[in-house]
């Protein structure tokens, strides 16, 4: 087994067919297949189902599959950091649900430490890719959030990775609009009232349920929903179809990305809990115990 099988068994999980994840790989359908099938006598199980209609990929296989990612994100963050025209660069790397204040933090950040080589990452993604991230060292600090319905979930998988937890906040829930919509004056909204309007919410989708959501009102029977998993997507549709998210309300004056947004207090009760991660027992680089500062300003607990 090596690197270059384990990038191959990936690139062939995410493809349509053995011969597209050739093309991509730019290398023949022959000794691709034959570099597979060496794989899968060598570890004993079928990765992939061969058939007249093309392949699949087995129970096995997806287990196998979950396994290789890991080995290769990690030998990835090696890679570029030992082996990669860049390794005499500063580095700094951030994983946060979709929240304006952990942004607003990193630049804050980058502001006060400015070395003279760096490469510094922010990463606004889904809830399991922010615990992962953590965990496997891919960033250093992760922002996420959770409700009482997923809180159980949550806590037991940082347990699980290895993770601490900081509370920073509490946030009641809100409905977000375009400035534009009926109820953008309100002060207070029922989803009931919403329900002739599509919720945008971020997709979660990957082999997790709704538990992994970030957002409040994981449980509720949404009558109209779209999932996107783009922040300036999901904008576009709630100003363009007249929908809404469900969100935090932290909604402030110098969020530019959020200009045009109103926030409307919900009558339903679902409070987050927001706060960032850390990998236990970690030292911390001057860059993360400088973001954790800086997220400190936005305690409230």
């Amino acid at each position: 087994m090596n690197i270059s099988q384990l990038k191959y068994v990936l690139e062939v999980a995410s493809s349509s067919s053995i011969r597209e994840a050739a093309t991509r790989l730019f290398i023949s359908q022959p000794a691709l297949s034959a570099s597979i099938r060496e794989l899968e006598d060598e570890i004993g199980i079928l990765i992939f189902e061969r058939t007249n209609k093309g392949i699949s990929i087995t129970d096995e296989g997806r287990e196998f599959v979950s396994y290789a990612k890991k080995v290769i994100g990690q030998y990835e963050i090696l890679e570029d950091r030992y082996l990669s025209k860049d390794s005499d660069k500063e580095r700094f790397s951030v994983s946060t649900q979709h929240y304006n204040f952990p942004i607003r933090a990193f630049t804050e950040v980058i502001k006060g430490n400015y070395p003279d080589k760096f490469i510094f990452s922010i990463h606004e993604t889904k809830t399991m890719e922010v615990l992962e991230d953590v965990k496997t060292m891919k960033s250093e600090v992760g922002i996420v959030s959770f409700s009482k319905a997923n809180e159980d979930v949550i806590k037991k998988l940082m347990r699980e990775y290895g993770l601490e937890f900081t509370p920073l906040m509490i946030r009641e829930t809100y409905a977000y609009v375009w400035e534009d919509h009926k109820f953008a004056g309100r002060s207070e909204i029922s989803l009931e009232e919403l329900s002739d309007y599509p919720c945008v919410s971020f997709d979660q989708s990957d082999d997790s349920n709704f538990y992994l959501t970030e957002e409040a009102m994981a449980d509720y029977d949404f009558k109209k929903m779209i999932k996107s998993d783009d922040r300036a997507t999901t904008m576009e549709l709630i100003a363009e179809l007249h929908g809404y998210s469900i969100g935090s309300g932290l909604l402030t004056g110098d969020d530019v990305i959020l200009k045009g947004f109103k926030s409307i207090k919900l009558k339903e009760e679902d409070p987050l809990t927001i706060g960032y991660i850390v990998r236990k027992g970690s030292t911390m680089s001057k860059y993360g115990e400088a973001y954790v500062e800086e997220l400190l300003k936005y305690k409230e607990l």
